[in-house]
């Protein structure tokens, strides 16, 4: 009779096949949040978030159908656990909470439709600080969008227009979407333009989601941006997600 503990211990080995690996690395000057949100139904990894230093870089684990979202919070105060940007409740584990926009999110769905892995950078809240996800080994069918880097590599802080700007103490730490700063329907893609026909940001008084996409074509600008910033990998075993720098 196999006893309970061998049992316990190839439950753990099972397991430990299908999980998959995120390497986080933060390349900026001083100590970021790490925030992660599981979708609905999925784990929030490791209670959605800690603290990672300058230059340093740890390893995540999930199943191998996780999806959700990570992103870095910026200028915290370890006292009163707040952060100016993508702050999720004034506490280092987020558990379950998402981050106050602007932020730049990283998304990502294992194992999705037809057992692809699906991932992107999203600039549509807004952006707080460069982020980059990398597939590490996976099966690419050759495509442009097909295990290859995604990454945001513009300070958009530093050229993000006047009325746009999320300004704190320690300067512009963040560049808000056009919706979460004038919050209209027609920004927003909603009521009366919330389909891609009536919501083209070309026909939008000022085309905000243009700056952000010209500095990171990688990303999502919007809500009804274009279909090429979604990256697609197969059997990757890990995924480096990068933020700062």
């Amino acid at each position: 009779m196999i006893s309970v503990e061998v049992i316990a211990l190839l439950s753990v080995l099972a397991l430990g096949c299908q999980a998959r690996e995120f390497q986080i690395r933060n390349n900026d000057g001083g100590d970021i949040w790490i925030g992660i949100q599981g979708n609905p139904g999925q784990e929030n990894l490791n209670n959605g978030g800690f603290i990672l230093g300058s230059q340093q870089q740890v390893s995540v684990f999930s199943s191998d159908n996780w999806a959700g979202r990570f992103w870095a919070r910026t200028w915290c105060d370890p006292g009163s656990q707040h952060c100016d940007t993508g702050d999720c409740g004034n506490k280092i584990e987020c558990n379950g909470a998402g981050g106050v926009p602007p932020a730049t999110l990283i998304e990502i769905t294992l194992k999705g439709d037809q057992g692809l892995d699906f991932y992107d950078i999203s600039l549509v809240d807004g952006f707080n600080i460069r982020g980059s996800i990398t597939p590490l080994g996976g099966q690419s069918d050759g495509g442009q969008y097909s295990c290859k880097r995604a990454g945001c590599d513009a300070y958009i802080n530093n050229q993000c227009p006047g009325e746009l700007q999320e300004v704190t103490s320690h300067g512009v730490v963040a560049c808000k979407s056009a919706c979460l700063a004038f919050n209209t329907d027609e920004y927003c893609c909603r009521g009366a333009h919330s389909t891609p026909d009536t919501c083209r940001s070309s026909d939008w008084p000022v085309d905000y989601p243009a700056i952000f996409k010209g500095l990171c074509p990688d990303a999502y600008s919007y809500a009804y941006d274009d279909h090429k910033s979604t990256f697609t990998c197969r059997d990757t075993p890990a995924y480096l997600i990068e933020f700062g720098g």
